[in-house]
């Protein structure tokens, strides 16, 4: 149940960030299946790709204080991206995905402590 609610989340917050960032053309969604699926992906990947790239990259995280972690994010966006195919899902260069990647744990925070309770 707690995968289908993050699966919700991401979903929606994917819809709600491609309408924020429309005109400035950082971030593109084609349609909400396009949606539903780069949140899929992005959830396979989190689970099979990010814990080798965080053990890589655990000294630069160190360094940085554990801020290298939503380049790794941005990343994941940029990997899920590649996946899906730039008609349906891209973002405009790293540093978008990087800001999206921010925004989004920021958001996927707020909200699971919310529910938490």
């Amino acid at each position: 149940m707690r995968f289908l609610k993050e699966l919700l989340i991401n979903t929606i917050l994917f819809v709600a960030l491609a309408g924020l960032f429309t005109q400035t053309g950082i971030f593109y969604l084609s349609s909400f299946g396009a949606a539903i699926l780069a949140s899929l992906i992005l959830s396979i990947l989190n689970v099979l790709v990010r814990p080798v790239l965080w053990i890589l990259s655990l000294p630069i995280n160190i360094l940085t204080l554990g801020l290298f972690s939503f380049v790794l994010n941005g990343l994941m966006l940029e990997l899920t991206s590649w996946f899906i195919g730039p008609q349906y899902f891209h973002f405009s260069s790293i540093w978008g995905a990087i800001l999206v990647a921010l925004i989004m744990s920021l958001f996927n925070t707020i909200i699971s402590s919310h529910y938490q309770d």
